[in-house]
């Protein structure tokens, strides 16, 4: 059963540089920690191009079921920075040159002593209704309209922007973690495993195998809220591995007992 007071977060990026594979994406990893810490469960990540129609269909399926939407990417200067108008439409309100973004931004250039283009006044552009998230790195603003947050996709910026986001939303319970190294792989472990999480079931369990080169091991890693619950599973995974630890030792001790008698 979902705890109502949880709140739930999804990330559309956007771009089709992202999809070419010619940008690496950072903002994700990022965005995870940052809720992560703020309590907040991220959910789900798409990634789509520059298209209005994909963006506009994945911003509606993810606003209607999660607390918080989060984009980055596509609100720059250029012809294919298409989000803001994405945005309008999902959102059903004309996509407007903000009179405060269009200050801020020609006051920026004149300080720069630059001419406040066509192309730069798009920054400015929003879609109605909205208001602004600060960019304390470029000045151009990110826009919050509903549950979504529309942020740049450089990195940085990103950031900057998120760290302003953070700040106004309701801070939830922190997840906490424990870490359990467990010198067997995911194979000898499964079933056993999969009967600790069944005992458990208000933590979370993940397994991260690992080989170096000789041997398969895994990191075994129990979340939860709740600090009594993560101990107890937390417990039990480590029995778990005791017992598995005491009978392969008890194997190799058999079978070199035998040996010795041939």
């Amino acid at each position: 059963m979902t705890d109502a007071t949880i709140k739930t977060a999804a990330m559309l990026a956007i771009g089709d540089e992202l999809l070419s594979g010619r940008t690496k994406d950072k903002n994700i990893g990022h965005l995870a920690e940052v809720l992560t810490m703020a309590g907040i469960d991220l959910k789900q990540v798409r990634i789509v191009g520059d298209e209005e129609e994909a963006i506009v269909e994945a911003l509606d399926a993810l606003r209607e079921r999660y607390d918080y939407v989060f984009t980055s990417g596509g609100i720059g200067p250029t012809h294919d920075d298409i989000t803001a108008d994405a945005v309008s439409k999902a959102f059903g309100v004309p996509c407007l040159h903000d009179p405060d973004a269009m200050g801020l931004l020609s006051e920026m250039y004149q300080r720069r002593d630059m001419e406040f283009t066509d192309a730069r006044q798009r920054m400015a552009r929003m879609p109605q209704g909205s208001r602004h998230i600060a960019n304390p790195v470029s000045t151009a603003p990110g826009f919050v309209i509903g549950n979504v947050y529309v942020m740049a996709g450089v990195p940085q910026v990103f950031q900057a922007m998120l760290d302003t986001v953070v700040a106004t939303l309701p801070a939830g319970t922190r997840i906490l973690s424990r870490s359990l190294p467990c010198p067997f792989g995911e194979g000898d472990i499964g079933t056993l495993l999969g009967a600790v999480q069944k005992a458990h079931p208000e933590t979370s369990i993940g397994s991260y195998p690992h080989f170096d080169g000789k041997r398969f091991s895994t990191e075994l890693v129990v979340r939860g809220r709740d600090a009594r619950a993560l101990d107890a599973a937390a417990h039990d995974v480590a029995a778990m591995i005791e017992a598995l630890t005491m009978e392969r030792e008890g194997a190799k001790s058999k079978d070199l007992g035998t040996g010795e008698l041939a």
